[in-house]
């Protein structure tokens, strides 16, 4: 069983492939990486435009669950109204060299794959 803000695995509790991956690869967790990656430094607003499809509440879900694992950097300044910046760690950082290869790996695939998909339901419906 996994928990957003956990991990509980009964059957192998210290898996590093297990723990790790049931933290990024959420839908919204790698690509909120590869966003912050493209600013130094990022406000939650900015980060949310360039993320147009995510929820307020998901991408402060998943900042947070970032920030726990020490992949995302907060930063709030004591100003009115409040200003929170974000940013990677060197963890995160570390990381992207892993996320840009499998971006590049998807381009590469995505058309066979969609095609593949696309052969797999004809011949489930019978066509």
């Amino acid at each position: 069983m996994i928990k957003r803000n956990g991990i509980i695995d009964e059957l192998v509790p210290d898996c590093p492939i297990r723990n790790i991956l049931a933290r990024i690869s959420d839908k919204w967790s790698l690509l909120v990486l590869y966003t912050l990656n493209q600013e130094p430094v990022m406000r939650f607003n900015t980060l949310q435009k360039n993320i147009p499809d995510i929820s307020q509440k998901m991408l402060t879900v998943t900042l947070k669950t970032l920030e726990e694992d020490g992949f995302v950097k907060r930063k709030v300044y004591a100003e009115v109204p409040p200003k929170v910046e974000y940013s990677l760690t060197d963890r995160a950082l570390s990381l992207l060299p892993c996320i840009n290869i499998l971006i590049d790996w998807a381009k590469e695939n995505m058309e066979a794959i969609i095609c593949d998909r696309k052969k797999s339901k004809k011949i489930k419906n019978g066509r």
